[in-house]
């Protein structure tokens, strides 16, 4: 068997070599392979494909809101008028003929004519600043946000039809790059006054008038040199937090990015498209490759608030693909390549490389899956130290990174690992079953999320941007490194290729991909490796710590069908704020105290924005849940509970609007950091842990998918680890109109927490709240209309 496959790989590596030549007494005896010069010219055609295409978008992105086009126009325009004998360039046209540099053998009407163009470009060129910098200021008018939703002002009203009139037609992906406005430093004193409104409710008098005076101290001393910094930074770069929150909060940091960085996305609930694990991998990897090639033609529609015209940032999407995070001794890098026709493919301990492109088209679904079962076939053990080699991405970093720099710098095992680095994405083929299932579908959705978290920590390659595990029933689900992007990202190309799967792309009647397979396909290619004992010591060690991590994650996946987003707006409340309210009240009632809680929004209103904290233990909704469980009456809890939705939604706006509070104090830490200087304020802001986590997984492309026709057709959205050893994580998403998911996390070495039981804490916050505001809700007519909400908050 060893002989056989030898010679197999030195085949494929014959077939891969354009020319062969041997040294002969008669000479030098030359051999050219056809089909390698073929596939090489091939290849070279499709790179300059993509170049004139990346040209052709950087033109329609550089000149935008206006049009190449428009360019004509404004020539035509100018020469017109100057052949009616007129002077729309007040004599500009003249002084440039004057001083133009050109033979005298030109006629005077060439000149003038070449003056009149050069004129025309630059009144073009004028012109498209222009209205890019009012694009810019109209953009900086965030009022809207703080309106009530149905009453617009008239100030509003007219901000979105000239929001409109110079957004210009048809824009790309990447279109409004340059009229986004940059995110402002807020005032000094205005974040600190909000810090210690957020920290009222979780402080004793004594404590709190501590912290009052060290923050006095800072405001009024450090605080103001360390804010000259920070302005100084904005005035130069697009965004003031960005490039240090990717680098200090992800790529410093040296505990394993498994479980505590990296986030989970998973597959339908209730369907699975096809239980042909290589068929769905087919569809599915065809699928990503798909929206690729629309992402390098900016095809994709640029993001928006939902129901309204303001672009986000689209900034993030740029690294989705052919990327990796390469560990460092001190701090890790994000490496980015522009093209790769191949994806990873692990199995069963081994390392495949599936080149998804054949004489530069992109194999079909069916290649694809015939591809995938030749893997899942392949008779082939792993090599010496192969088996467990992903285990060194689950580890720490530093040891990764000197491991990397000692046993895979050179040779073979940088020639694989560059393989999986500078892949489009990596695939996992797992050999279980996930997914919910019959026999017990609770404790199935939690396996099944450990299963994308963790997997079997050396299964997986959490390096790279994302990883998408196809198990054995059909079921899939994707796992992205958290440094390059944030959810919304990631949550728009799962739900496109979940879409593209069913609905577009489809299966036959056995269950496989459609279309027809080339016999020619070579077979994907087994990556090679020489894992020494003292690499393989380190694989070890790596995995031990990773199991640890792994094995102490509790993990509780829910979808609660009760009532949806519908019943809580009928009560006149936001969704999201009606949530959060129970998280704290199930919070509250779980561990009898209020704590420190994250809800992440996005700041991508402004270029490069990422994302900013919501501090969502207010004091206002504090008073509310005390209020509740002290037995208040229901009218009293009704009008408080009012106050603090009120309050949530308006923090959320700030937050969404560059006026939050987290993002300002940690850059103000880092710059006192680069000066050297010491802030007992500042170190205790950044001390505090975040015992309660929480995000909301958004749902974007609703024209993707028709959950009224189709309701079984719902993903459970994702999660993510635990935040604080003692504290929980919460992802939800909001589903149609009946159906909120949960994802909890926490750590079974903490004795005080337990996902399953903040879970059923949840359920019962949620139900009470209900109760509360609208005990007689009567339920929703089947034939009535529902349309998706449209929110104006993020």
């Amino acid at each position: 068997m060893a002989q056989s496959s030898c010679t197999e790989n030195m085949a494929e590596a014959h077939q891969a070599v354009a020319f062969q030549f041997t040294v002969t007494p008669e000479g030098i005896d030359l051999q050219l392979s056809h089909q390698a010069l073929t596939e090489i010219y091939l290849s070279g055609v499709r790179s300059w494909k993509k170049r004139i295409i990346r040209l052709k978008n950087s033109v329609i992105t550089g000149v935008y809101p206006a049009s190449p086009s428009s360019w004509l126009f404004v020539v035509i325009a100018i020469l017109a008028t100057m052949y009616t004998r007129s002077d729309p360039s007040m004599g500009l046209i003249a002084k440039i003929q004057e001083h133009l540099p050109v033979s005298q053998s030109m006629s005077t009407q060439c000149q003038a004519l070449l003056s009149a163009v050069l004129f025309s470009t630059m009144l073009w060129l004028l012109l498209i600043f222009t209205m890019r910098m009012c694009l810019k200021q109209l953009l900086c008018y965030h009022r809207w946000i703080f309106e009530q939703h149905g009453k617009m002002s008239n100030t509003t009203k007219v901000w979105v039809a000239l929001v409109r009139i110079f957004s210009g037609r048809k824009p790309l992906l990447y279109s409004y790059q340059g009229s986004l406005p940059n995110l402002p430093v807020p005032v000094i004193k205005d974040t600190v006054k909000r810090y210690m409104e957020s920290v009222r409710p979780l402080m004793d008098d004594t404590e709190y008038e501590r912290m009052a005076k060290l923050a006095a101290e800072f405001e009024t001393g450090l605080g103001n040199r360390l804010q000259w910094y920070l302005k100084l930074k904005a005035l130069w770069s697009s965004n003031y937090v960005s490039d240090w929150w990717e680098e200090y909060v992800y790529l410093r940091g040296r505990s394993p990015i498994m479980v505590n960085s990296n986030y989970y996305g998973m597959d339908f609930l209730y369907v699975t498209p096809t239980p042909i694990q290589a068929a769905r991998a087919g569809n599915s990897i065809h699928a990503f490759f798909l929206y690729r090639q629309k992402l390098n033609r900016e095809e994709i529609k640029p993001s928006r608030i939902p129901g309204t015209v303001i672009p986000l940032c689209a900034a993030q999407y740029e690294r989705m693909f052919n990327t990796t995070r390469t560990p460092g001794e001190e701090t890790d890098t994000l490496q980015h390549w522009q093209d790769s026709d191949h994806i990873a493919v692990y199995h069963r301990g081994r390392y495949f490389r599936l080149k998804v492109y054949q004489a530069g088209r992109l194999l079909c679904p069916r290649e694809i899956e015939f591809q995938i079962q030749r893997i899942l076939d392949d008779p082939t053990l792993p090599s010496k130290g192969e088996a467990n080699l992903g285990a060194l991405t689950a580890g720490d970093r530093t040891p990764w990174a000197k491991a990397r720099a000692k046993y895979f710098s050179s040779g073979v095992n940088k020639r694989s690992l560059d393989c999986i680095e500078k892949a489009a994405f990596f695939v996992t083929l797992d050999d279980d079953e996930q997914g919910m299932r019959g026999d017990d579908p609770a404790a199935s959705l939690d396996n099944y999320a450990k299963a994308l978290l963790h997997g079997k920590c050396y299964d997986r390659w959490f390096d790279k941007s994302f990883q998408v595990v196809y198990f054995s029933n059909g079921k899939k689900g994707i796992n992205a490194e958290h440094a390059w992007a944030d959810g919304p990202v990631l949550s728009h190309v799962w739900e496109y290729t979940l879409a593209t799967d069913c609905f577009q792309l489809g299966y036959n009647e056995e269950g496989h991909c459609k279309g027809e397979v080339d016999s020619s396909l070579p077979r994907p290619q087994k990556l090679n490796w020489e894992i020494p004992p003292e690499c393989e010591e380190q694989i070890s060690q790596s995995l031990a710590v990773a199991r640890a991590l792994a094995d102490d994650v509790d993990m509780h996946v829910f979808a609660f069908r009760d009532f949806g987003k519908g019943k809580i707006k009928r009560c006149r409340v936001s969704p999201d704020a009606f949530i959060q309210i129970a998280l704290q009240m199930a919070y509250y009632r779980d561990r009898g105290t209020f704590c420190l809680t994250y809800e992440s929004s996005m700041t991508r209103l402004f270029r490069e924005g990422r994302t900013e904290t919501v501090r969502s233990c207010t004091n206002e909704t504090t008073a509310f849940i005390r209020a509740m469980e002290g037995g208040e009456a229901a009218d009293v809890c009704r009008r408080l509970f009012r106050t603090a939705s009120e309050k949530h939604q308006h923090l959320n706006r700030m937050a969404a609007t560059g006026a939050g509070i987290d993002r300002h104090l940690f850059c103000l830490y880092v710059v006192s950091k680069y000066l050297g200087v010491e802030s007992p304020f500042l170190k205790e802001v950044l001390s505090e842990p975040w015992r309660l986590s929480t995000s909301q997984i958004p749902f974007q492309q609703l024209n993707l998918f028709d959950i009224i026709r189709y309701p079984e057709y719902v993903s459970c959205g994702g999660g993510f680890g635990p935040v604080a050893d003692d504290g929980y994580g919460v992802a939800y998403s909001i589903l149609g109109e009946n159906m909120i998911n949960f994802h909890v996390s926490c750590k079974h070495s903490c004795p005080d927490t337990d996902a399953h039981r903040f879970g059923e804490r949840i359920r019962k916050a949620l139900h009470d709240l209900l109760d509360l505001l609208g005990p007689n809700q009567k339920e929703p007519n089947n034939t009535e209309e529902r349309r998706p909400e449209v929110k104006k908050n993020l």
